[in-house]
């Protein structure tokens, strides 16, 4: 039932965006569309074969043998099921909010995580592209919450499918009425604020980390609310990575395993002076 859940709100909002970035783009591409989709959605399939293959829907087992066992702090706590639901949404979305900064501040975690930052047209499809192995480090972690916290399988089920449903928006390259958009941003991630964090400016793609809610980025200084170029025009991906012919499937597999130098390197001298201060950041290694 929660597969099918999650996979039919997934579908359903995944057609109504790609209809509408058909009817009203955001940003022209650059690159074939349909070269686009098939890695995206490639990788997509990929990495539902390898989580059904193991982990399967481990976050609500976790949940559901949780339950069955007493098992958690909300337990512990005697919460009620309605507080239980309401607070496991707020704590599995601020966790996530941890997860997606960690994955940018350390070495190991951004090796994997630069996969879904090589796309250099952030679309519908880019909420799919991630890494395998970040995919089951993703699962495992929330099940880890969901045992600790104890957390009811409803809220675990409606946590997933509110993921999706804000991935699929966020990444979208959709224009919204700029009056509505600014009213929405106060509330919820809209994609002109999560493809700054998209930028190729790296001071850029370290901001706005939340999928769903600006909330947590307000709190923890994050925010940004405006990119340094035109939302339009701005470049987007990774400095290192500018060729999308040399980013197909088997690339983006083998992505961190091999070599990089980051922005720190010396590949980067070649950054104008009034743009060095911006590159002062911690994603990649240090060779």
């Amino acid at each position: 039932m929660e597969g099918f859940i999650r996979f039919g709100t997934f579908v359903g909002l995944f057609i109504v965006m790609a209809m509408w970035e058909v009817w009203r783009p955001r940003r022209p591409l650059s690159q074939s569309k349909a070269r686009h989709w098939a890695i995206n959605l490639a990788l997509t399939v990929l990495n539902t074969l390898v989580v059904r293959l193991t982990v399967g829907a481990i976050a609500v087992s976790a949940a559901l043998f949780a339950q069955q066992q007493g098992w958690g702090v909300w337990s512990l706590l005697h919460v009620p099921t309605w507080g239980n639901i309401v607070l496991s949404l707020v704590v599995l979305d601020f966790a996530i909010y941890v997860q997606h900064v960690l994955s940018h501040a350390l070495p190991v975690f951004w090796r994997l995580h630069r996969v879904h930052h090589t796309d250099l047209d952030v679309d519908v499809t880019t909420g799919l592209r991630f890494h395998p192995l970040e995919i089951l480090l993703s699962m495992v972690y929330k099940a880890a919450l969901v045992l600790l916290l104890g957390a009811h399988p409803a809220a675990v089920i409606a946590f997933e499918v509110i993921l999706n449903a804000a991935s699929a928006f966020n990444h979208a390259n959709v224009r919204l009425p700029a009056a509505l958009e600014q009213r929405l941003r106060k509330v919820v991630i809209t994609p002109d604020l999560h493809r700054i964090h998209h930028s190729v400016v790296v001071a850029e793609t370290n901001s706005n980390f939340g999928f769903s809610v600006p909330f947590w980025d307000h709190l923890c200084g994050t925010y940004r609310d405006q990119p340094g170029q035109p939302q339009a025009t701005m470049p987007l991906g990774l400095e290192d990575y500018r060729d999308a012919h040399r980013l197909g499937l088997g690339c983006l597999l083998l992505l961190p395993f091999v070599a990089y130098l980051g922005p720190t390197s010396r590949q980067q001298t070649n950054v104008v002076a009034s743009e060095a201060p911006e590159r002062r950041v911690v994603q990649g290694e240090k060779r």
